[in-house]
């Protein structure tokens, strides 16, 4: 049995341990949400919006308590934790509306026949494998499409959430949605992967790291299951020009900040041309000395912990290791003396491709800066990189600035903006960083089958 924590990473206290699931478990909440199915699809489309419409306004309506509780589980600061609740409300609202019209059949206008109706239907029950950084948006935009497609969801969240992902399953089940359609468990990597083995479960759905979402991919395809991946990343935003590079400084630099850092599509490596690099660097290491680091719930904190000991270990030892390569160290890069996960928000430059950290993402604080004169040889180092995640383009011509866009090697490209989640937008990369989309009736396509009548 596995064992799930409450740790506070703002005190360096563990709060409550939870019990795993058994594996004598496993198989009765399979054959749960396999019974679930066969109900849960039967409903109208109108009826499951109806659910999800009101799981969207239950999510709205307990903003505090459920900032909290991600807050305490896993460092988010208060703010930020209440933006996301309502991010994962407005997911349950946007399928609610939009979803029964992306149902609905469709017919094509192919010759010989007097019909050609193509209709969608759910494929089954479902492996969700979620990951602590965004507690709730994370399983919205995974659960909200499939419930309103009809699937069932077994959800296993990490494992430092059990809190927040108990509180998702009993807002569902108050919500009106039925018991056996959603089934929230403490499990372990090898039950989960017993679970998506199982013929009963008809697909997977995981975001995490590359190793994860490889282990995943191998036990779903070894059993022909259908899998989406969503994995890591190590974004480039690459500045073209600006009229104002104090205010460019702050955007991009409070964006690298936000979650600690702790963001797949967070901009971690920064492109500024050689006429504004040194004001860049000097305004980015100014402002990353000023930044309030915090308890999560602490109202003048700007950027919290990270989300335990072990995370901000890692991190620092990957700054640690740049440094000693020959990564010239601006500010920062070191764990903060007192109890709990904190570090020095960092900056990094000097960057080359025999470190370390030009081929890895770094999940947390640290912001990357590279020089450069041409710009076709700074995307080719924005592009060199097994990820493709998302990137953004800045500067002061926008038609430029999406056709520079268009060369970066991405699931998802901004410009003017970096990583901006809307529920109708599509989410989801290229290379190592996964396959497959979320969001939109992008998402809604990925767990349904697609079946054709043609009628002569």
């Amino acid at each position: 049995m596995s064992t799930y924590r409450t740790h506070n990473p703002s005190t360096g206290q563990t709060a409550a341990e939870y019990d795993g699931l058994a594996d004598h478990e496993i198989d009765a909440v399979i054959s749960r949400v396999a019974d679930g199915f066969d109900s849960w699809r039967r409903r109208s489309s109108a009826e499951r919006a109806r659910v999800l419409a009101a799981i969207g306004d239950a999510f709205a309506g307990r903003v505090d308590e459920l900032a909290a509780a991600i807050s305490e589980e896993m460092g988010k600061p208060t703010a930020q934790a209440a933006g996301e609740v309502k991010l994962a409300a407005s997911i349950y609202h946007w399928y609610a509306e939009h979803g029964p019209a992306l149902l609905e059949p469709e017919s094509l206008d192919v010759s010989g026949a007097r019909e050609n109706t193509v209709t969608v239907e759910p494929v089954g029950p479902l492996v969700g494998v979620m990951p602590w950084n965004y507690p709730y948006y994370q399983v919205a935009r995974f659960a909200a499409p499939n419930l309103m497609a009809g699937n069932t969801v077994i959800l296993k969240h990490a494992s430092i959430c059990a809190k927040s992902s108990a509180l998702i399953e009993r807002i569902q089940r108050e919500a009106g949605l039925p018991a056996d359609a959603y089934v929230n468990v403490y499990a372990s990597s090898d039950q989960v992967a017993e679970m998506i083995a199982d013929p009963r479960v008809h697909g997977v759905s995981l975001t995490g790291s590359e190793g994860a979402g490889a282990a995943v991919a191998e036990v779903a395809g070894k059993n022909l299951t259908k899998s989406v991946l969503e994995l890591g990343g190590s974004d480039p935003l690459v500045v073209l020009d600006t009229d104002d590079v104090g205010e460019l400084v702050d955007t991009v630099g409070r964006a690298r900040l936000s979650n600690s850092g702790q963001a797949c599509n967070s901009p971690k490596r920064m492109f500024v041309p050689d006429g504004i690099y040194e004001e860049f660097v000097a305004g980015l290491t100014d402002l990353y000395g000023r930044i309030t680091v915090g308890k999560a719930d602490d109202e003048a904190t700007e950027m919290g912990p990270l989300s335990s000991e072990d995370a901000r270990d890692g991190v620092v030892e990957q700054v640690r290791t740049a440094v000693e390569q020959g990564a010239k160290l601006r500010i920062g890069g070191d764990p903060i003396d007192r109890p709990g996960a904190y570090m020095e928000p960092t900056v990094l430059t000097d960057i080359t491709d025999e470190m370390d950290v030009y081929h890895d993402e770094v999940f947390g604080p640290v912001a990357m800066i590279y020089r450069y004169t041409d710009l076709d040889e700074a995307l080719r180092v924005a592009n060199d990189t097994r990820f493709g995640l998302s990137g953004s383009v800045w500067g002061t011509d926008p038609d430029e600035a999406a056709r520079v866009a268009d060369r970066i090697d991405a699931g998802m490209v901004y410009v003017n903006e970096h990583g901006t989640t809307r529920a109708g937008l599509p989410f989801g990369g290229v290379k190592a960083s996964g396959y497959g989309r979320e969001l939109g009736r992008w998402g809604m396509g990925e767990f349904v089958n697609t079946r054709l009548r043609r009628v002569h």
